[in-house]
């Protein structure tokens, strides 16, 4: 039977897909290349580029052309030289075509070609004699080229650049240079010396059609069926990003032991426990993320994101486009998270340097009953962040969420092993949400802690009483047993006997911001004397200042 995949390109026979020529838009590309242009298709990693550029060189042959599709993966190493690397691509080519084509030109000729020639010139003249050695029309479809760098990828634009005018009869007809990025982006912040490019095409995430059509297919095959509320929260939880959306599937209908009876649905509780499954297994998928957080300009837009900083910066429009795509954020407005899971796996992966020093004894937080007490765990942190905060903010490069990645790092030390953080930022909210779900207990515990920074400018009393109106209204909506406020204080002047404190309030609230949680509206209501007479509304809110 077909499954979901969650490796490699697109198996028809052995994989449920969406048809990859479906998705890039075929007659668009088809144009292109009738049109003798070269091009760039771009999309973050697993997303479908390799499986779509193979679909298309098999498109491209049936209608009379020579179409040739290489992987550059690996071609460079650190010791690499520019005719090192300019022979490899000659040599994938030569082997690609062989196996496509059954054409022999470049295996034959290649290592000769190249040897009469500087390596400068040499990926050129043989692009040149292959071209002319027969009348349809040569296409390379060069895929990963952003795994080369420096001279062997300026050297390898540079001759395709200098032989584009003699196209089609003594050059490629068309090139599609395809990797993560746009080809500006690799000479950032210098000018492209590929200037022949006439449209750069992203691949885009699944859409809830498409998510549908590729959940279907299981059901289509199976009899297993995804419950309305399970295809939503697929939807919700992904935005769509073809491997998300591929491994939830996976893991609901072929991981978990109730999913695997094909007599059941596929439910919500299903899609929640897969995802949990994978954001803690921590593929390679994730690994790649942990690689681009190194990266400033990265950093520069992600920092913001993740504190939900009241205003929002001035992004530079560079930074943004590199961000949004490597798949990080979103591609459409506001400026956000690409997906909830990965606004859950991106604190996960800077806590990481932090959680080695985080040794607890578990017991001490939860009862005899299973039961989380979440007011010992914020005292413990207290403590924990007087002793870290100094080394760890001083050296970390996200100055606006560095504080917290230390409360994410102690919260995961603990709630990992029996529960779950669910994570909400965004900019303009002022505030970082976190959902604790705690399963030890007899009953299921739901607790609310949310984060807000206290500057300088910032007077304490207000900023307690509009983050416990917010904590009261998150709790409310998510039907917490306790709400908890996390006030970062700022101020470098101030001793920590004045930052670190504790203290209840009680909070009545007369309306608030909408049920979807978007920054477009202020929680109101108010804080209540300790002698004000309580009503079935209000809610006690505990404040804890570090």
């Amino acid at each position: 039977m077909r499954k979901f995949n969650i490796a490699g390109p697109i198996v028809a026979a052995k994989h449920y897909h969406i048809p990859p020529l479906r998705r890039s838009g075929f007659e668009e590309v088809l144009q292109l290349v009738e049109d003798a242009n070269y091009f760039v298709v771009y999309a973050p990693r697993q997303t479908g580029k390799t499986t779509t550029l193979r679909a298309l060189r098999d498109a491209l042959n049936e209608r009379g052309y020579r179409a040739v599709h290489t992987t550059l993966q690996g071609v460079q190493t650190p010791e690499s030289d520019v005719a090192t690397v300019i022979r490899g691509i000659l040599t994938c080519l030569g082997a690609d075509a062989l196996d496509t084509l059954d054409d022999d030109f470049l295996a034959r000729r290649g290592p000769d070609l190249m040897g009469a020639s500087s390596p400068g010139v040499g990926l050129r003249m043989a692009l040149r004699e292959w071209a002319a050695s027969d009348p349809k029309p040569l296409v390379l479809l060069l895929d990963e080229v952003d795994s080369l760098s420096g001279p062997p990828l300026l050297s390898l634009l540079d001759q395709l650049r200098a032989g584009y005018e003699n196209r089609p009869k003594l050059f490629p007809h068309s090139v599609a240079v395809c990797g993560l990025r746009t080809v500006r982006d690799y000479f950032t912040p210098r000018a492209s010396p590929f200037n022949i490019v006439a449209k750069s095409l992203r691949l885009g995430d699944f859409s809830e059609t498409e998510v549908r059509d590729l959940l279907g297919q299981h059901t289509g095959e199976t009899g297993q069926r995804f419950t309305d509320e399970a295809l939503a929260e697929v939807r919700r939880s992904t935005n769509g990003q073809p491997w998300l959306v591929n491994a939830l599937a996976y893991g609901a209908c072929f991981e978990d032991p109730a999913g695997l009876d094909r007599r059941r649905e596929i439910t919500p509780g299903m899609i929640g426990a897969a995802r949990e499954r994978l954001i803690l297994e921590g593929p390679a998928h994730f690994g790649q993320i942990a690689q681009r957080l190194r990266e400033d300009r990265v950093r520069r837009v992600l920092d913001p994101i993740l504190a939900g900083v009241e205003t929002a910066p001035d992004f530079a429009a560079d930074d943004l486009r590199y961000v949004r795509d490597v798949g990080l954020i979103a591609t459409d407005p506001p400026v956000r998270i690409a997906n909830p899971i990965y606004g859950e796996v991106v604190p996960r992966l800077l806590a990481e340097e932090v959680e080695p020093r985080v040794v607890l004894d578990d017991a001490r937080f939860v009862r005899g009953d299973g039961g989380l007490e979440v007011p010992t765990l914020l005292r413990a942190f207290q403590q924990f962040f007087r002793e870290n905060a100094e080394w760890w903010l001083r050296g970390t490069r996200f100055h606006e969420y560095g504080a917290q990645v230390l409360l994410q790092a102690f919260l995961q030390r603990v709630v990992n092993a029996g529960g779950h953080i669910t994570r909400e930022h965004g900019l303009g909210r002022g505030r970082t949400d976190l959902l604790i779900s705690w399963r030890k207990s007899r009953e299921p515990q739901v607790f609310v802690i949310e984060c807000k920074v206290r500057r300088q400018r910032d007077g304490l009393d207000e900023v307690i009483r509009r983050g416990a109106l917010q904590t009261a209204g998150y709790a409310d909506r998510s039907g917490a047993a306790e709400g908890h406020l996390l006030v970062f204080d700022r101020d470098e002047h101030k001793s920590w006997e004045e930052r670190v404190f504790h203290r209840e309030v009680r909070v009545r609230r007369t309306g608030g911001a909408s049920a979807d949680r978007q920054p477009a509206g202020e929680e109101t209501g108010e804080i209540l004397a300790e002698a004000a007479p309580p009503t079935p509304g209000d809610r006690t809110i505990q404040v804890w200042g570090v």
